[in-house]
C-alpha cells in the first residue's frame, strides 16, 4: 500500500513537472509571438497604404490635382509667416520662423499661437536634413527625422517612436528640370495612413523654405 502511495506521489510529481515544462514552453511561445506580432506591426506600418500629395510653396494637392490646402504668404522675411488654410478658407495653422537658434528652426502654430510642432534643420554638405517633434492627442511625443536630403531625388521621413517606421516619402524623380530651375519646386509626398497629412506637408514646406534661403 505504501509503495502504491509512493508510486502515485511520484506520478503526480512527474505530471507537475510536465505541467511546469509545458507552462514554460507556453511562456516562451508567448514571448516569441509577441516579438513576431511586434515585427509584423512595424512591417505592416512600413507597407501601409500611402496617400500621394503634391506639395508646393502655394499649397497641397491630391495626385489628381484636386487642391486640399492653400498656403498664404511669400518666402519668409525676418518677421514673416505662412498661413495654411483649407479650401473653405478655415485657418488651420501658421508656419513661423524662430530666431536665436543655432540651426534654422520653424514652429507650426495653431490660430491661437500655440505651438503644435517644431521643425529644426541641421547642416549637411549638400542640402539639409530636419527633425520634427510634436505630441499627438494621446499625449505621445513623436520625433520625425528625415533620411536623405530634400535636394536628393528621394528622401524618407521616419518615426522614431515607432521603430523607425516610414511616415512619409518625398520623391522628385518625376519632376522636370524646369520646375526645379525656376524655383517652383513640387514635391511628390507619399504619406503613410495614420499620420497627419497637414503636418507632414508643413514639414516639407519648412524644408523648402530652408533650401530657398539666400
Amino acid at each position: 500500500m505504501v509503495n502504491s502511495n509512493q508510486d502515485t506521489a511520484n506520478s503526480n510529481q512527474v505530471t507537475a513537472s510536465r505541467i511546469q515544462v509545458t507552462a514554460s514552453r507556453i511562456q516562451v511561445t508567448e514571448v516569441i509571438l509577441k516579438e513576431v506580432i511586434h515585427k509584423q506591426a512595424i512591417n505592416s506600418l512600413n507597407q501601409a497604404t500611402v496617400t500621394r500629395k503634391e506639395v508646393t510653396a502655394q499649397g497641397i494637392k491630391q495626385e489628381d490635382g484636386t487642391p486640399i490646402l492653400q498656403v498664404e504668404g511669400k518666402m519668409m522675411s525676418i518677421s514673416g509667416r505662412k498661413k495654411v488654410c483649407d479650401m473653405a478658407g478655415n485657418h488651420l495653422f501658421d508656419i513661423v520662423k524662430e530666431h536665436l537658434h543655432i540651426h534654422t528652426t520653424f514652429a507650426i502654430e495653431d490660430p491661437q499661437g500655440q505651438k503644435l510642432m517644431e521643425v529644426k534643420n541641421s547642416f549637411k554638405l549638400f542640402g539639409s536634413s530636419a527633425t520634427a517633434t510634436f505630441t499627438d492627442k494621446q499625449g505621445t511625443q513623436h520625433v520625425l527625422k528625415m533620411k536623405g536630403s530634400i535636394f536628393d531625388t528621394s528622401a524618407e521621413i521616419v518615426d522614431e517612436a515607432r521603430g523607425g517606421a516610414t511616415a512619409a516619402r518625398i520623391n522628385r524623380k518625376l519632376l522636370s528640370g524646369k520646375d526645379i530651375f525656376f524655383g517652383q519646386q513640387t514635391y511628390a509626398v507619399q504619406i503613410t495612413e495614420g499620420y497627419d497629412q497637414a503636418l507632414i506637408a508643413a514639414m516639407c514646406i519648412c524644408l523648402d523654405e530652408k533650401n530657398n534661403e539666400k
